[in-house]
């Protein structure tokens, strides 16, 4: 099992409850969500507009703003792949559960090589 779920429940709890949450958009993301959403300028700084669990495969997945015409598209991305600033709300929980996570999934991975 990759994640606490009584952890990951109060934590997804938390940040429903400060959002929105400003985040910085990855050079690895930006590239992915360009794939994407190929007609729209990819911000390096967004907003997390909401937040779920989707169980110990995909983790926290968070919805991003990224403005443009397709505005009202999803853009979901695991918190992983996100990188926040010192100062946001939770920044320390958060750090602590992307590491605690990717390092669960890097076991994981060398498992099944």
């Amino acid at each position: 099992m990759l994640d606490d779920p009584r952890k990951t429940g109060l934590l997804v709890a938390m940040l429903k409850e400060v959002l929105p949450i400003p985040t910085n958009i990855t050079p690895y993301l930006a590239h992915e969500l360009s794939k994407q959403s190929p007609g729209i300028a990819i911000p390096t700084r967004c907003n997390v507009t909401d937040v779920l669990y989707s169980g110990d495969m995909g983790g926290i997945i968070c919805c991003l703003d990224i403005g443009g015409p397709d505005a009202k598209k999803a853009h979901l991305v695991s918190i992983t792949h996100l990188a926040f600033n010192r100062k946001t709300p939770l920044f320390r929980d958060i750090e602590t559960y992307q590491r605690h996570r990717n390092k669960k999934l890097k076991q994981q991975q060398g498992r099944f090589s």
